[in-house]
C-alpha cells in the first residue's frame, strides 16, 4: 500500500483502528490517469460527479474551474444528503436528485442536476460503479464519456490530471498557469505542504468530527490547530500566497477545509478552538483565494450546511452564523483586523 499520506491515509490495521473508534479513510480504488493510452487528453471527453459539500470534491471542482475547464469538462452534482434507511436501494448513497428539497431553503437546490455522464439517467454514483463490477460509492468520479469507464475516484490524482493536461483538454485560457509549477524547490515545498495539510487539516478535520474516542479526537484537535498557527506563521511575512506569489496546488487543497472552518467545522467536527477569522494572514489569504477567478462559483456553503448538518441526529440544520454572515464575509478581508 503506497505511503503517500499527502493522497490518502496509511491503511495500516484499518480493521482495528476502526474498531477502537478511530475514523480511517479509505483507499480510492480507480486510478488510471488521463495521458494513459486509453485515455487521451481530448475536449470534451471528460466528465465529473460531484457532491458540493463534499471537500474532496471540492478540490477537483476548484482546479476546472481555475483551469479554465468548466466548459471542456461536463459536471453532474449530486444532492448534499445522502439516501435515507427508506430508499429501495440502500442508504447512504449519493443520489442525483434535482428536485429533492434541502431542510435549509425549503426548496429544491438549483446546482443538483440529474445525471448525464453516462447517458443512462442514473438515480445513484453507486450505479455508475455498478457498471463496471465495483461496489464503491464515493465521489468524486472522473469519467470518460467516449468509453464509458471511470478513469479515476482519486481527487488529489485527478487535480493533477487536470493541471498536467488543461491545455489539452480544452481550458478557456490563453495560457493556462500551472497548479504545480515546473521548478522542483517550488514542488518540494508544495509537497511538503500537501503532506502536512491532508494529514492534519483535510483529514484531520474528519479524524476530529467522526471519531468516537476521546484522545483519538484530541489529538487530531491539538494537530488541526498546530498547523493552523503554522500556516498563520508562514504568510505572516507578506507572501499572498502558501509558497510565494503565485495560487498553487497547495492552496488548492487548503482551501476547501478553511472555507468550511467557521461557519461548519467549527460546531459539526467539534473544531472549536479558534475561527480561520482569529487568524489575521490566515483570514486574509482565505479572502484572496476566494477572490479569485472562479473560486466562488466552484463550492457553495448551502450545499455544506445542508450536508454536514442534514446528517446529524435530528437533521435540522444551523441557521447562522449571521455576525459575520457566510460566505459574505470572505469577501471582507478587513473583518480580521
Amino acid at each position: 500500500m503506497t505511503k503517500d499520506t499527502s493522497t490518502q491515509e496509511d491503511q495500516t490495521d484499518a480493521t482495528a483502528r476502526r474498531a477502537k473508534g478511530e475514523f480511517v479513510r479509505g483507499v480510492s480504488g480507480f486510478r488510471h490517469a488521463i495521458g494513459d493510452p486509453e485515455f487521451p487528453a481530448e475536449p470534451g471527453r471528460y466528465h465529473l460527479f460531484v457532491a458540493l459539500n463534499c471537500p474532496w470534491c471540492h478540490r477537483v471542482t476548484l482546479a476546472r474551474s481555475v483551469l479554465g475547464l468548466s466548459e471542456a469538462i461536463t459536471m453532474d452534482v449530486a444532492f448534499p444528503n445522502r439516501t435515507g434507511e427508506d430508499d429501495p436501494v440502500g442508504a447512504n448513497l449519493w443520489e442525483f436528485a434535482p428536485n429533492r428539497v434541502a431542510t435549509l431553503t425549503g426548496t429544491p437546490l438549483p446546482e443538483c442536476t440529474v445525471e448525464t455522464g453516462t447517458g443512462e439517467g442514473l438515480r445513484l454514483a453507486k450505479q455508475v460503479y455498478q457498471r463496471e463490477g465495483s461496489d464503491e460509492q464515493s465521489v468524486p468520479i472522473l469519467y470518460d464519456k467516449v468509453q464509458g469507464r471511470i478513469v479515476s475516484n482519486e481527487s488529489a490524482e485527478i487535480i493533477r490530471m487536470l493541471d498536467g493536461h488543461a491545455r489539452a483538454l480544452g481550458s478557456t485560457m490563453s495560457d493556462p498557469f500551472r497548479l504545480v509549477p515546473e521548478d522542483p524547490s517550488e514542488q518540494q515545498d508544495i509537497a511538503a505542504l500537501n503532506d502536512r495539510i491532508y494529514v492534519t487539516i483535510n483529514n484531520g478535520a474528519y479524524k476530529a468530527g467522526f471519531s468516537s474516542d476521546q484522545s483519538v479526537y484530541a489529538a487530531a484537535f491539538e494537530a488541526y490547530f498546530e498547523t493552523l498557527e503554522y500556516l498563520e506563521h508562514l504568510l505572516s511575512d507578506g507572501r499572498p500566497f502558501l509558497t510565494g506569489d503565485e495560487f498553487t496546488e497547495a492552496d488548492l487543497r487548503l482551501f476547501p477545509t478553511l472555507y468550511r472552518h467557521d461557519p461548519v467545522y467549527y460546531v459539526r467536527m467539534k473544531l472549536n478552538g479558534a475561527r480561520i477569522l482569529d487568524y489575521p494572514h490566515l483570514w486574509r489569504w482565505l479572502c484572496r483565494v476566494y477572490a479569485l477567478n472562479g473560486v466562488a462559483d466552484a463550492g457553495s456553503l448551502i450545499h455544506c450546511r445542508q450536508g454536514y448538518f442534514g446528517r446529524s441526529w435530528n437533521g435540522v440544520v444551523p441557521i447562522g452564523p449571521l455576525k459575520p454572515k457566510y460566505p459574505e464575509a470572505y469577501h471582507q478581508p478587513d473583518l480580521a483586523g
